[in-house]
């Protein structure tokens, strides 16, 4: 495998550069196919005429219609993770742009995805390609994957799926292209989701004392709720843990009538120190403390069918995950951003979830995060990534399996 020399470095960055136009073109292409609700049908169409024209060994779809394109045979399996779905628009007139032409603004280009997470896409698609150019990614030791996949909806179901589907991939090392301003990531926290429900009984609202209102059953759990919050336990890495109420939905025959259920929904984010257990014993804490009848708590499972109508029923727990500065993986991958770019990056830590959920936090591989953009602009009519590191990037992913094999 080639070393990363001077030489090798100023050639790999200015191969990049000479294919800037096809990188942000790509990036451009792919924001303009809407891919909201987990239906990535259509832009990973995209993705794989790409990867064909850069002679990727193999273009493939699993069973839940996420794409893989495969570069290698060898024995170290590293996988690049980008998700391609998005959250939806919302209200377009809030938008003083079209969400999926976009529009270019101060060096960043601005559309639906563009930061979260299509932003990262090129760059690991070309990038692999030129690592194998490059000799970076010697195909007789490495087995690379760019894996587009679905992930606004369950983090982790994706690459759950792909792994227990496909019992010959065995990944080594991940890296996950959510926003990471360029730095290296290396964890952020987990989450639970749970639903509490109350049940009452109807009546009709001019003669309320004949009823019994489920809205008014839970008003002292949403009070501890809100109450505990600051009370959670914190970590020094990955921070405090937080709970919300985040939704409530109420059943009732009429709006003149006493509603007979009502369900808040809430998320928990789990700090180190935090589980799954501990969470949900605080939540029945506070039921058990309001002493109401009729009220009763679940966690939430995730059982929508993808695009294809696979289907893959999980528990709505996402563990909290992090590498130590010190592992191999986080080493190798802030040396290969100062070796391509002249200038050691900070780590940090992601405020939201990724896929790193199942990668680290379940299944236990190694995974560090690197990709242009900055979640702060995720989810909003601001959904933005800097061209200049869209493109940059590609320099980046092409370069860390040399770094890997070296460190």
């Amino acid at each position: 495998m080639i070393q990363l020399s001077r030489e090798v470095v100023g050639t790999l960055n200015a191969r990049v550069q000479a294919q800037r136009d096809s990188i942000i073109r790509f990036l451009r292409e792919l924001c303009a196919i809407p891919s909201m609700d987990s239906q990535i049908h259509a832009v990973n169409e995209r993705i794989r005429m790409e990867m064909h024209q850069l002679g990727f060994d193999e273009v493939r779809f699993d069973v839940m219609g996420n794409l893989l394109g495969r570069i290698g045979t060898g024995p170290r399996v590293i996988v690049f993770d980008s998700h391609v779905d998005t959250v939806g628009i919302g209200d377009r007139s809030q938008w003083d742009h079209d969400p999926f032409q976009g529009v270019v603004r101060d060096g960043a280009f601005l559309a639906r995805g563009a930061g979260d997470e299509k932003g990262s896409t090129p760059g690991m698609v070309y990038g692999l390609a030129l690592a194998r150019d490059f000799g970076l990614l010697d195909p007789g030791t490495w087995t690379a994957y760019f894996f587009a996949n679905m992930e606004e909806w369950c983090d982790g179901i994706a690459p759950y799926s792909f792994v227990a589907n496909d019992p010959k991939v065995k990944p080594d090392y991940v890296v996950i292209g959510e926003p990471t301003r360029m730095q290296v990531y290396r964890g952020h926290k987990g989450r639970v989701e749970m639903m509490v429900k109350a049940k009452g009984r109807s009546a009709h609202a001019a003669s309320n004392f004949l009823g019994d209102n489920a809205i008014y059953k839970l008003l002292p759990v949403i009070a501890g709720i809100r109450d505990l919050d600051p009370h959670l336990r914190s970590h020094e890495f990955l921070g405090k843990g937080t709970i919300s109420v985040t939704d409530m939905r109420v059943s009732t025959v009429s709006i003149n009538a006493v509603p007979d259920e009502a369900t808040l929904y809430i998320d928990r984010r789990l700090t180190f120190g935090d589980t799954r257990e501990s969470a949900l014993a605080e939540v029945q804490h506070i039921i058990d403390q309001a002493a109401v009848d009729g009220v009763s708590m679940e966690m939430l499972q995730y059982d929508q069918p993808s695009y294809t109508g696979f289907r893959m029923v999980l528990d709505k727990y996402f563990p909290a995950w992090a590498l130590d500065e010190a592992h191999p993986l986080v080493q190798a991958a802030l040396k290969t951003a100062e070796t391509v770019y002249g200038q050691r990056p900070q780590t940090g830590k992601w405020n939201f979830s990724t896929n790193g959920t199942y990668w680290a936090g379940k299944a236990g591989i190694p995974s560090i995060g690197f990709g242009p953009g900055d979640e702060v602009h995720a989810h909003t009519v601001n959904d933005q990534v800097p061209l200049d590191d869209v493109v940059r990037a590609a320099a980046f992913y092409a370069a860390l399996p040399a770094m890997i094999g070296g460190s």
